[in-house]
């Protein structure tokens, strides 16, 4: 995985879920319940990856205001974390495939690279599990997304009518070729090297 200075990738936690669905409110028109996320990282097929800005600290959070049920059940705090979280991935291992569900970035650190790492972090899991491609559905009119997606190889393979609830769009389904194949490895190469050195230009 990428090491940067200034930017990390780790696994996500029940400690980042506040974060994680802020990011998204600002990025989705439709969001999920946290107790969502709870389920996706016990689920064993999911993998989810956060990056967070070293040069910053979590916002403090305010104290919850607990129920009464909570308070007589003894339930416990919300988990929360000093990683302030720029970004992160969900990605499901299927049997041969990867399969992006969700990728998001927060609005004042959008076309920055941190995209860009995640999407290349997401590749390298993809092949350290040994999956043969990674697929995803992106937006028909989202084309910031697939502009950035063909960045690192994928190809418009399909499309689902209809596929969003929230207005009916369409969704263009996205695959890479084989990412273990010569030509593939050396294009993510050179999208890492290409963002060490714009984050090495910027620090």
């Amino acid at each position: 995985m990428v090491a940067v200075a200034r930017y990390q990738i780790r696994q996500m936690t029940e400690a980042d879920i506040a974060q994680v669905a802020e990011i998204e409110r600002q990025s989705f028109p439709t969001t999920w319940p946290r107790t969502a996320y709870r389920r996706e990282l016990a689920n064993r097929l999911a993998r989810y990856l956060v990056v967070f800005d070293r040069r910053r600290a979590a916002p403090e959070q305010p104290p919850s205001r607990r129920t009464l049920i909570d308070a007589l059940m003894r339930r416990p705090e919300p988990l929360t974390t000093t990683d302030y979280i720029v970004g992160y991935v969900g990605v499901w291992l299927l049997v041969d495939e990867a399969h992006i569900v969700a990728i998001a970035v927060r609005d004042a650190y959008r076309r920055q690279g941190i995209g860009e790492l995640l999407l290349a972090d997401t590749l390298d899991l993809a092949l350290a599990n040994r999956q043969e491609v990674v697929t995803l559905e992106v937006r028909r009119s989202n084309e910031a997304a697939q502009a950035l997606y063909e960045k690192f190889g994928f190809l418009k393979v399909g499309a689902r009518r209809r596929y969003y609830s929230d207005n009916h769009e369409d969704a263009i389904i996205m695959s890479t070729p084989p990412i273990r194949s010569e030509p593939f490895l050396e294009r993510l190469a050179q999208r890492r090297r290409e963002l060490e050195r714009r984050w090495s230009e910027e620090s």
